[in-house]
């Protein structure tokens, strides 16, 4: 008989699909947390910069490097902690940490101070998603964790949709300060709901090899690194999410902007318009990238990722279209597509991360994918925009952005390329997994 620990989860047969339901439904609504706060800044760039008189390249660092770099530089030790301990409570924490962060970037006095908050934001957020993935991952078993976890990914669509809504809205009514306020304080009522309602999975129950050495050694970081180098259809998801994330997140921090100065629409506008395309299709674009992959994979397994470069490569066309239309309403038809599309990576990366390592592995692998895609993809994609687009400005003026932004999207013919070559070495990567 498995004997259980203090403090540790009950027994796997106790735990129904109800408990299931729950955990996913609770963690997708901390994940939808997670990217309001996170994304809200996206649509409150230019009256953020336009009161504290800054340019692009500012904006730019705001949105992407100086939240990604602490985000990313926390995530891996946070992960190994998670590896060994309760990931309920880990994530209860971060939750409150981030929405105490996010509610004070409405009281920044000038950039610095806005800055300094973005920084804690990142922090906080840096213990969400490893200890998750980890946790779904005991949750549900190989042939389900693609559509789990593509189903906890609609925290990023549906967290934009409510960041750019109420940013938009709240900024045309009441300033961008009241916006940071209103997405922040709610925040603090969840992290207790996840403490005292969650249920901590045993490490494995999936693969019924819950609690089977519980006294087990856990490996050291740069033995996971090793593991995962050792593994090219990692190297090539890692690099082709990183890839995908640079244009994904260049275009959800900028879109506004874009939108604003290319085609003069107010910020209510904006944030209606462009938390309806990033909320709604790109929901679509997760479940459904999860839920393909999880049917052709099952029949070979080179689909688990070959399904993310078909999308990316079709998604390359239409953003040519979002960025060259004189109309507003062909430029935002045309965006559904490559959000759709390229929200396809998402879920199946994330899963195949999660299959190719050992239980206690699991946190630590997550956040070394992590890492990757949020320094190549959060960190430069939206800094590499605002660099471009201050570099055009001479020559381009306010038209200077629509063309950073139409370069940028580009690179996703290059993240199609990558996960064409993970999905040749994933069968053969599959075989030599290791607990």
């Amino acid at each position: 008989m498995t004997q259980i620990h203090p403090g540790a989860a009950a027994p796997s047969e106790s735990v129904g699909a109800g408990t299931r339901r729950y955990v996913l439904t609770i963690l997708v609504i901390a994940y939808t947390f997670n990217f309001i706060d996170r994304q809200i800044l996206g649509i409150l760039v230019e009256p953020i910069r336009l009161e504290l008189g800054v340019g692009d390249t500012a904006m730019g660092l705001l949105t992407g490097l100086a939240f990604a770099v602490f985000y990313t530089l926390m995530g891996i030790p946070i992960a190994r902690y998670a590896d060994r301990a309760n990931r309920r409570n880990l994530i209860a924490a971060a939750v409150g940490i981030w929405s105490l962060f996010t509610a004070a970037q409405g009281l920044a006095q000038n950039y610095w101070q806005l800055l300094a908050y973005r920084v804690g934001v990142g922090v906080g957020e840096a213990g969400c998603s490893p200890p998750a993935h980890s946790m779904l991952s005991d949750y549900y078993p190989a042939n389900q964790r693609a559509t789990a976890l593509g189903i906890y990914s609609l925290g990023i669509p549906v967290g934009i949709l409510f960041g750019f809504f109420v940013g938009g809205w709240m900024n045309e009514w009441f300033g961008w300060r009241v916006a940071f306020l209103v997405v922040g304080i709610p925040g603090i009522v969840l992290a207790l709901v996840i403490r005292f309602t969650v249920r901590e999975p045993e490490r494995g129950m999936s693969e019924q090899r819950a609690n089977a050495d519980p006294d087990a050694d856990q490996p050291a970081i740069g033995a996971v690194f090793r593991y995962l180098l050792g593994r090219r259809s990692f190297i090539h998801m890692a690099l082709g999410g990183g890839i995908s994330a640079f244009v994904g997140y260049g275009l959800i921090s900028w879109s506004a902007a874009f939108l604003a100065r290319s085609h003069g629409l107010s910020s209510g506008e904006i944030g209606t318009w462009l938390g309806l395309i990033f909320g709604i299709p790109g929901g679509i674009g997760i479940v459904l990238g999860g839920r393909l992959a999880d049917h052709l994979g099952e029949r070979d397994t080179r689909w688990y990722l070959w399904v993310v470069a078909v999308a990316l490569l079709i998604a390359v066309p239409a953003g040519v279209g979002v960025f060259l239309s004189d109309s507003v309403s062909a430029a935002l038809l045309f965006l559904i597509i490559p959000v759709i599309l390229g929200n396809f990576y998402q879920a199946t990366t994330f899963a195949q991360t999660q299959t190719l390592v050992g239980l206690r592995m699991r946190s630590v692998a997550a956040a070394i994918l992590l890492f990757v895609i949020n320094i190549v993809g959060l960190a430069f994609g939206p800094s590499v925009v605002g660099v471009l687009s201050d570099m055009l400005a001479p020559h381009y003026g306010l038209e200077s952005l629509r063309w950073a932004l139409l370069i940028c999207s580009m690179a996703n013919l290059w993240a199609a390329f990558h996960y064409w070559r993970a999905g040749v070495h994933f069968p053969g990567d599959l075989q030599r997994v290791e607990d």
